[in-house]
């Protein structure tokens, strides 16, 4: 009788084990950003905690950042194709793919990071840009803040200083702003700028200020003009193959940490991590040329509004005939979030 309860007792046992380990279920997290970075531990590890802890213990999230697991412009494919659980990348990554979320990306929408954030999550959340997004389940949104132009050896002050100077663009709506201004744009994800930079492949670039820091580029550029032309923004997604499959306990703690509330933690930390860019570079001793408002600036305004006009325009071209109703609510958003 002892001998059968016990043996009884070791298969209950067994099976709730069996059964535990069942509802443990890992996802694997791609993107781009180094694993040092604070972007990848103040963002990305402490979302996958806290979705952990949510979770009682349900899910697990292995993080994959250095394009690990997937490259930074195949990464929001990778989610779609469950590659990856969930993918982080800049939309601008697959030019042509996002053009109306990309109407955040334009000068004078966002002036800050927690802006930029609020802006972009906001036409989610609103459905002006949702249904580009169709094929994963969004997590929450991001942006940069004011991408700016640094280069190794001129000091650039007005746009005719750029001409045929060979500066990496982050997307192609960047790279036409920067073309009309006399660059020549060259695309490369963000990992390849070093070293591009050390080989005198590339001029210069255009990038906020926590890039700058996040990616040991003020180490290479001493001539920064911190003209606001550009945001970059970003999406947090997940296979939604992968989320269908979770249970409802499971898709809640991924619901609880998804949308504005991580949009806003996302926008802290890159505004925190573009004022220690800058103050880096400031204790290097590099030239700083600073041209807040450059949409009400004599030299830098036509370009500009030349580069928003030739944008939308494009896109009425192709179709999208909401772009202009985009970009207006993208101003009104701007309005409503709070800038920095």
């Amino acid at each position: 009788m002892n001998r059968t309860l016990t043996c009884m007792l070791a298969l209950s046992l067994t099976a709730a084990a069996v059964s535990t380990a069942q509802a443990e279920t890992t996802l694997r997290m791609s993107h781009f950003w180094p694993g040092a970075s604070a972007i990848n531990k103040q963002i990305f590890e402490a979302w996958a905690e806290q979705v952990e802890k949510d979770a009682n213990g349900e899910l697990e999230i292995e993080n994959y950042p250095s394009q690990t697991l997937s490259q930074a412009d195949e990464t929001y494919d990778a989610a779609v194709n469950g590659i990856a659980d969930i993918g982080i990348t800049a939309q601008g990554y697959t030019n042509g793919r996002f053009p109306l979320s990309q109407i955040v990306e334009l000068p004078g929408v966002a002036e800050s990071a927690p802006q930029g954030a609020c802006v972009l999550q906001t036409l989610y959340d609103d459905g002006q840009i949702a249904g580009e997004y169709d094929d994963t389940h969004v997590l929450f949104m991001f942006t940069t803040g004011p991408g700016y132009i640094h280069t190794q050896e001129t000091d650039v002050q007005k746009p005719s200083d750029l001409e045929g100077l060979r500066i990496r663009r982050p997307t192609a709506v960047a790279g036409d702003i920067l073309e009309n201004m006399g660059a020549q744009p060259v695309g490369m994800p963000a990992p390849e700028i070093y070293t591009s930079m050390q080989r005198g492949v590339i001029d210069g670039l255009s990038f906020p200020w926590e890039g700058m820091k996040t990616f040991r580029l003020n180490e290479l550029a001493e001539y920064h003009t911190q003209v606001p032309f550009y945001t970059l923004i970003f999406v947090a997604t997940m296979s939604q193959r992968t989320y269908d499959s979770l249970s409802a306990e499971q898709q809640e703690a991924i619901d609880e940490n998804s949308g504005m509330k991580w949009a806003d933690n996302a926008g802290e930390v890159f505004a925190s991590i573009d004022a220690a860019g800058k103050q880096e570079a400031v204790e290097a001793g590099h030239t700083i040329r600073v041209i807040d408002n450059p949409l009400e600036d004599s030299a830098w305004q036509k370009p500009l509004e030349a580069g928003i006009e030739n944008y939308l325009a494009d896109l009425e071209s192709r179709g999208l005939d909401q772009a202009r109703d985009v970009y207006h609510a993208a101003l009104e958003a701007r309005q409503a979030c709070s800038a920095e």
